[in-house]
């Protein structure tokens, strides 16, 4: 089972939360909290906040078991951009773009590993061998 979950309009350049995504991506939520807690940078903050809601919609709404949670995917993709103007010599003006993105991640839960009884059975065997 997965769950997606969407964050619309964040306040934050699609280029910095793509090089965040891809580094957090090959961890598991809850560590990825924790550790983007420790960091006080803005992208940091933003991104803790968003797993964070992630993972509690996927825990609420989807009864998805918390330890197994894992990242499918992280997707970071373009929103609009706040156009504003910055006053230069000579009574002209250039533009600046603020721009803004969409953050859509994808949680799934890890498959249990099931213990073969077979493989139990061959190891207490090898056990005993090696004893004598």
């Amino acid at each position: 089972m997965t769950s997606v979950f969407t964050s619309k309009y964040i306040r934050l350049s699609p280029k910095k939360a793509e090089v965040m995504a891809r580094t957090l991506k090959k961890i598991e939520p809850d560590k990825a909290v924790q550790m983007l807690n420790l960091t006080h940078e803005k992208q940091s903050v933003i991104f803790a906040k968003i797993i964070a809601s992630a993972v509690k919609d996927a825990v609420e709404n989807k009864k998805m078991n918390r330890d197994l949670l894992i990242f499918e995917s992280i997707q970071v993709h373009k929103g609009p951009a706040f156009k504003r103007w910055k006053p230069v010599a000579r009574g002209m003006a250039h533009a600046i773009k603020k721009r803004t993105s969409h953050v859509k991640i994808t949680l799934s839960e890890k498959k249990s590993e099931i213990p073969n009884p077979k493989h139990e059975t061959n190891n207490k065997v090898q056990k005993e061998v090696n004893k004598k």
